[in-house]
């Protein structure tokens, strides 16, 4: 099933999806392969455990002179792009997304070529040996668009309540990609999804939109605010869609478009309560990688839909996306859901060695601004969060802790902040966030009461910067092998596993100081076999409610009970 998004983003702008079968050859072997696009190396027979560089190819038609804009959604972990043996693009981390533009490409055929590198070293601080797995190749969807010489670039919607009163603000970023300035008008409207019609225009008067000069080779930004009487609010219960549908003109003609999907939901920290639209809510979540048994990381649309079937026959409302940025598709799902989102940039488990890595800080602040700048507009996402389980007992951790904290506030001041902590009594970060969220495995690494090592943390986040924030369980759980079954209820058998996250949940959901609770974890999942084989039964973390092939195991049961 081709899909980039699960609306049409444009009616002007003509997009051809390059998903099907391409080239692929890995350095120093001679075969050539014909891999799927999206999709991993490692699902090749041959390819199980490729851990190198190689390039895909294929042959790209331009139907008429002009300029070509590619976007990749996602490859895997570095990409370097060329167009008829030039390259065009350099990108890493495999869970953003990137495009290149092409100018004054001629109609005909053209080569592209698109180098991948999964290697592990100093160049990639990010990705390494890991408790999730690597995968190489380009594993999310690729389009080649043809584009205008002024095209609209990006669009921003931050809906907010001012005394009652839904307003909304919005940016529209344009780009002149010519040698010549050029004088242009733009029109934006709402319409709610499946209704058909324009519900209002933005701005209402359309002043200042209208023949506006744009110099060469430069980016101009429209912005506006304004009032939106009689709209449906976006929740859980009744997640309520718009379409905003800007309109690019020169001249009088249309020469552009851009759709992008929106709700209107405000999120908001009141002491130690999250609110939605004014009302408190709690949590009830997942934590869920990207990693399907046969298709690793490239997870198709239709695994997407299960993996949410899956989730909500289960009661949840919430859904983690560690430990780096997800698919669009899959976002796209959670907006159609009403499925709150906690979003958060890649890096997890990190002392403070590997974050002392010299291309560390900028490829966090690259993934940090291309999430956000991607994301956006998604209603479901209400948290950004950042440093799974890195050195928050530092100071040097500190200073890159907050670091990153002022720079989503920089692009983003509508979503609350956190950071999933397992420095237990240790960490001097908790000032830092707008929600304190922590780790913590009782029952499963140690045999310790649930309540009692609960009460002693939140004691202690509450005397060291915490006091008076909501605080999130952001992983518990316990692994158990799918089909080891076992009436002693030993450790990894499926009655155990289900056991502890019941004496888990009973106490996190019951705690008047916690607001939400993300299982650890949805899926059985690959992990780094360098470094994790000893304490990983199969290479695999075990800590799945359902396995890699969304088989349920027993705490499926318990966790449907509890939620529900």
């Amino acid at each position: 099933m081709k899909m980039i998004r699960l609306f049409k983003q444009h009616y002007i702008r003509k997009v051809e999806e390059l998903e099907g079968v391409w080239d692929f050859q890995l350095d120093g072997c001679d075969k050539v392969y014909r891999l799927a696009v999206p999709g991993c190396v490692e699902q090749h027979p041959d390819l199980l455990k490729t851990r190198g560089t190689g390039a895909y190819n294929r042959e790209v038609y331009v139907e008429q002179n002009g300029n070509i804009r590619l976007e990749f959604k996602g490859v895997s972990h570095t990409g370097d792009v060329f167009w008829d043996g030039e390259q065009i693009a350099h990108h890493y981390n495999a869970f953003t997304g990137f495009s290149a533009v092409v100018r004054n490409a001629k109609k005909g055929w053209h080569r592209l070529e698109v180098r991948i590198d999964n290697t592990f070293g100093e160049h990639s601080s990010l990705h390494v040996p890991n408790d999730y797995y690597t995968y190489g190749g380009i594993t999310r969807p690729v389009s080649m668009e043809r584009v205008a010489d002024i095209y609209i670039s990006g669009i921003h919607f931050t809906p907010y309540l001012e005394n009652g009163v839904w307003m909304g603000r919005l940016e529209i970023k344009i780009r002149n990609l010519a040698e010549e300035p050029a004088e242009i008008s733009v029109e934006s409207f709402l319409e709610r999804e499946g209704d058909g019609g324009v519900s209002q225009l933005f701005p209402a008067s359309g002043a200042g939109w209208n023949n506006v000069k744009v110099e060469p080779d430069s980016e101009i930004v429209f912005t506006a605010e304004q009032e939106f009487a009689g709209v449906a609010v976006w929740s859980h219960e009744n997640p309520a869609l718009y379409l905003w549908n800007t309109v690019l003109y020169v001249n009088g003609i249309p020469v552009d478009d851009m759709i992008d999907r929106v709700g209107f939901r405000e999120v908001k920290v009141s002491g130690k309560r999250i609110l939605i639209n004014g009302k408190q809510i709690f949590l009830k979540g997942f934590n869920r990688h990207e990693d399907y048994a046969t298709v690793g990381c490239a997870v198709p649309f239709q695994l997407m839909m299960q993996d949410m079937d899956l989730m909500t026959d289960m009661g949840a409302n919430a859904v983690r996306t560690c430990h780096y940025p997800n698919d669009e598709r899959f976002l796209d799902l959670c907006d159609e859901r009403g499925i709150f989102v906690w979003e958060e940039n890649h890096a997890r488990g990190f002392g403070l060695e590997r974050m002392q890595n010299p291309n560390f800080d900028k490829q966090c602040k690259d993934c940090i601004h291309e999430m956000i700048e991607s994301h956006y507009n998604h209603p479901s996402i209400i948290i950004w969060g950042i440093l799974n389980e890195c050195a928050s007992e530092t100071e040097e951790g500190r200073e890159k802790y907050a670091r990153q904290y002022t720079q989503i506030k920089g692009l983003d001041t509508s979503r609350p902040t956190t950071s999933a902590t397992c420095r237990h009594l240790k960490d001097i970060c908790l000032d830092l966030p707008d929600i304190v969220s922590f780790n913590m495995y009782s029952g499963w690494y140690k045999d310790v009461p649930v309540e009692e090592t609960n009460q002693k943390e939140i004691d202690w986040i509450r005397a060291s910067g915490g006091d008076g924030k909501p605080i999130i369980v952001s992983e518990f759980g316990a692994a158990a092998i799918y089909g080891c079954r076992d009436r002693a209820r030993s450790k990894w058998s499926e009655e155990r596993q289900a056991d502890i996250i019941r004496e888990n949940l009973e106490v996190y959901m019951n705690h008047p100081d916690i607001c939400g609770v993300f299982v650890w974890q949805f899926a059985d999942c690959r992990v780094t076999e360098e470094e994790w084989f000893s304490t990983r039964a199969r290479c695999h973390n075990n800590k799945g409610i359902v396995d890699e092939y969304r088989r349920p195991k027993m705490a499926y049961d318990v966790i449907r009970e509890m939620y529900r």
